[in-house]
């Protein structure tokens, strides 16, 4: 997969303070026809993930019944089909799916909620604040201090264990994902407070039906050490795969001072990063390796992402928008570089 850098660099110019440089592409994409919806695709995706899913399930009480420890062999592709249920849950909280706001909310609740054990409220409210203003500290929840920093500010104020993670945490990142399947769990409990309390009870009660039915899922169709094999295996791997498909997207891209006044445009573009796709690369990650393309239009369906990429990448190249696209690797190269310098004056 290669890795070589693509970058078509702006010539010297005051940032955008308003829409004019965006709207010109709006009403290509537009008069393209992209912004409609697929429907007919999202049916077809959303059918052939739950019979995947209930396939693998299915083989999982079979297999766990004979009591073979190659049971675990099937915590990949239910931790791959896991995350296919995630982006599907993200798209429908971008409002991709359908035209109406309740069935997308319904979506999004059966496959985070139910399906997954994450809160449908609880990861729109974040994503949509990390849309809103992406990589700007203070705005951004993606780059709130937590486990891991973002900037060399936020680095030294760390204090003790949290000191040790911050100095090592380019190392350590891959390793932490193995806990994320988990940590989105208890995180969206922990928002169910935020919620009103009709959300709290619709929320709530979904997440605690997936967990009662992911345990006795498990514990009736194997031996308990088994089952608790099992479920850290699959949530080690859907965490690090979630985790992969996000990583690439913004880290080490431009962090926006406070007081920037950005249009929407340089907004998103100068802070995202797309990864070169291929057919493998756009059904692992989701099709949010055109991030970019993404973040411009949050609810384009995801087939049209790759579609308006062309268009998107010839506006930025008109009124001189950095717009960077590099492969998988480098991707993942230039995030660990930045959280590696970010950790520096610590070392």
């Amino acid at each position: 997969m290669p890795t070589v850098l693509t970058t078509v660099e702006p010539p010297e110019r005051a940032p955008d303070s308003g829409s004019s440089e965006f709207t010109p592409l709006l009403r290509a994409v537009r008069e393209a026809g992209l912004l409609r919806r697929r429907r007919g695709h999202y049916v077809m995706s959303i059918a052939v993930n739950l019979l995947a899913l209930a396939a693998v399930w299915t083989a999982v009480v079979l297999l766990g019944g004979t009591g073979s420890w190659w049971v675990l062999a099937l915590a990949l592709p239910a931790a791959v089909l896991s995350t296919r249920s995630g982006f599907v849950g993200h798209d429908a909280g971008h409002q991709q799916i359908a035209a109406a706001r309740q069935v997308n909310r319904a979506i999004a609740l059966f496959h985070g909620n139910l399906l997954l054990g994450m809160g449908a409220g609880w990861w729109t409210d974040k994503h949509n604040r990390h849309h809103a203003n992406p990589n700007h500290v203070g705005k951004d929840p993606d780059v709130e201090v937590g486990a891991l920093v973002w900037t060399r500010a936020q680095a030294v104020e760390r204090k003790g264990f949290a000191r040790f993670l911050t100095r090592h945490q380019a190392r350590l990142f891959f390793p932490m994902l193995l806990l994320e399947g988990l940590a989105l769990k208890v995180a969206s409990f922990q928002d169910l407070r935020r919620l009103d309390r009709r959300g709290r009870l619709i929320e709530g009660s979904l997440l605690v039906a997936h967990l009662v039915g992911y345990a006795a899922l498990l514990l009736t169709a194997m031996p308990l050490p088994q089952a608790i094999a099992f479920a850290a295996l699959h949530h080690a791997l859907f965490g690090v795969h979630l985790g992969c498909a996000f990583a690439p997207n913004h880290k080490g891209m431009e962090m926006p001072e406070e007081g920037a006044r950005w249009g929407h445009l340089r907004r998103q573009v100068l802070t995202s990063r797309n990864v070169r796709g291929n057919p493998l690369v756009d059904f692992l990650l989701g099709g949010l390796n055109y991030q970019i393309e993404h973040h411009l239009f949050p609810s384009l369906p995801r087939p049209h992402l790759r579609l308006v990429r062309p268009l998107v990448r010839a506006h930025c190249a008109r009124v001189g928008v950095r717009y960077t696209e590099t492969g998988l690797f480098d991707s993942y190269a230039q995030a660990l570089g930045h959280m590696h310098a970010v950790g520096a004056p610590l070392r």
